[in-house]
């Protein structure tokens, strides 16, 4: 089987992070948004995969190619970028002789075992109950459990049930016969073309379709969610294993925390939920819940749901008081 991940978008509301790099590889638990999906492919056993690329995709490609060395990567570019259906129509020629596909979003984090969504004999859509299906694609089922509408955004929706942005696609040829058909009639929703109308054009065709439910699933395209996988991810047992005593001297580590390599932190309280990249310096800090990137300087802050990039630097205030009593000293809310 062929995945499919893409990742052309520019992701604005991670602003300003985004600014340098592609969203995909923004800084998640000890790897990259993009990497966590790349490896949970390549532990449910697929190597070969498509990677749609546009906003800094130069970058996607360097990263794929430098650390997973060992898949087989196609690089197609999207351009202009017109929506998720426009790039699977794009890239078609990469799976148009494929007998079955995956197609998983390289923003998205979507906590479910692949295995028993491959080996289903139907196309599959992963989808979460959500509280605000507006603002996503929904889907509908019949009394069947097969899956009757998908619908991008409703304005009222008759389903909670939102897409994940986890796609098994059986008949890949169909697929591509209802791409060219919104492409060709130019239907669009919100000015874009979406792979949610193709869908719906195969299930009117007799395509059938059954929802699969995530465990979790990370819209990672905004601070909170984006710091809320972070937490989801650290809190599996193998950061909770993971000894930073000898690495972090005069310094309490509050589980999970994942740090990387060559960092030097000292006399700073790191944690809970908090991830650090490589060759990081931190320095009477007290961080929990943030993502730190790679190659930053830290030195005597306190830091709560934050997210700092890579090669960034930031020096707070130091103090020495002498307080006598009945003193009553403020700082600032």
């Amino acid at each position: 089987m062929k995945a499919i991940i893409p990742v052309a978008g520019v992701g604005s509301k991670l602003r300003p992070h985004t600014h340098t790099q592609p969203k995909s590889l923004v800084p998640l638990a000890d790897n990259t948004i993009l990497g966590h999906i790349i490896e949970k492919l390549l532990t449910a056993g697929i190597q070969d995969f498509v990677f749609i690329i546009g906003y800094l995709g130069e970058k996607v490609e360097r990263y794929v190619r430098q650390k997973y060395p060992q898949v087989n990567a196609v690089f197609v570019v999207q351009e202009p970028r017109e929506g998720l259906g426009h790039a699977l129509w794009v890239a078609r020629h990469t799976y148009e002789q494929e007998d079955s596909l995956l197609i998983m979003l390289g923003d998205a984090i979507v906590d479910v075992d692949l295995q028993p969504i491959i080996e289903a004999p139907y196309s599959v859509l992963g989808v979460k109950k959500v509280a605000k299906p507006s603002l996503f694609g929904v889907t509908e089922m019949g009394n069947d459990e097969f899956v009757t509408k998908v619908v991008e955004k409703p304005k009222i929706p008759k389903s909670n049930f939102a897409l994940v942005g986890l796609y098994k696609i059986v008949h890949p040829q169909r697929l591509i016969a209802s791409l060219g058909h919104i492409i060709q009639e130019d239907i669009r929703t919100q000015g874009e073309y979406h792979l949610t109308d193709a869908l719906m054009h195969m299930i009117k065709n007799g395509e059938k379709m059954v929802p699969w439910s995530v465990d979790h699933w990370f819209d990672c395209g905004r601070k909170e969610t984006l710091l809320e996988a972070n937490a989801t991810l650290l809190a599996r047992p193998k950061f909770r294993d993971r000894d930073y005593s000898q690495m972090c001297p005069g310094c309490i580590i509050i589980p999970p925390v994942s740090i990387g390599q060559d960092c030097t932190i000292t006399n700073s309280i790191i944690g809970p939920n908090v991830a650090i990249g490589d060759n990081t310096t931190v320095t009477n800090c007290i961080l929990s819940n943030s993502i730190i990137g790679s190659y930053s300087e830290l030195r005597f802050a306190v830091m709560n749901d934050s997210i700092i990039g890579s090669d960034a630097s930031f020096k707070g205030f130091s103090h020495s008081l002498n307080i006598g009593d009945s003193t009553e000293i403020n700082f600032g809310q």
